[in-house]
């Protein structure tokens, strides 16, 4: 029996619910992927609209960042493809998905202020990742676990060295600490 086009959409969205709601790695990994486009053009927004005394240096760093966040998405996108995942190909996908927030207001902020946001979105994104490495690992799906720690690692060092315009260490104010460490 041959599917209609229509047929097979329906099929895959009522797939991507489920996977969805009893997360997979694929799904998981969707989420990364519409966070990655989300940041996409964040990270522009920043990089036109920056202002001030380190608008040239902050600016320059934003296309680097432009540039290996259109790598991921390629790469990540290729890489659901090749563990016979559907990859998020809409806006309204990308848009469902993310997890990023926007807001056309930040151009007005201070330098400051965009950096900051942006070591919030990556530290958002490094839920999703580390959500979807054990996912991937409990899935036998090694090649996406090595992909996405890898971006962990990247991700981490994109952290460490906003926080540092910040004057902040890597993980200062991103993430809580847990006081209650001491063994008594």
């Amino acid at each position: 029996m041959n599917m209609t086009i229509e047929d097979q959409y329906q099929a895959e969205l009522k797939q991507a619910d489920i996977d969805h709601h009893k997360p997979t790695a694929g799904a998981m990994t969707g989420h990364i992927l519409a966070n990655l486009w989300y940041l996409d053009v964040k990270l522009h927004q920043i990089a036109w609209y920056v202002k001030g005394d380190s608008a040239f240096a902050v600016a320059a760093y934003y296309q680097d960042l432009i540039a290996e966040n259109r790598k991921q998405i390629d790469e990540l996108g290729e890489l659901l493809l090749d563990e016979n995942q559907i990859a998020p190909s809409t806006v309204a996908e990308f848009t469902q998905y993310t997890k990023i927030p926007e807001t056309g207001a930040l151009k007005y902020h201070t330098a400051s202020d965009m950096v900051d946001a942006t070591a919030h979105d990556y530290t958002t994104a490094n839920m999703f990742i580390d959500r979807a490495i054990k996912l991937a690992e409990r899935e036998n799906r090694p090649a996406m676990a090595n992909f996405l720690t890898n971006m962990r690692g990247y991700n981490n060092q994109v952290i460490r060295k906003l926080q540092s315009f910040l004057g902040k260490t890597a993980w200062e104010g991103l993430v809580e600490e847990d006081d209650d460490d001491d063994d008594d």
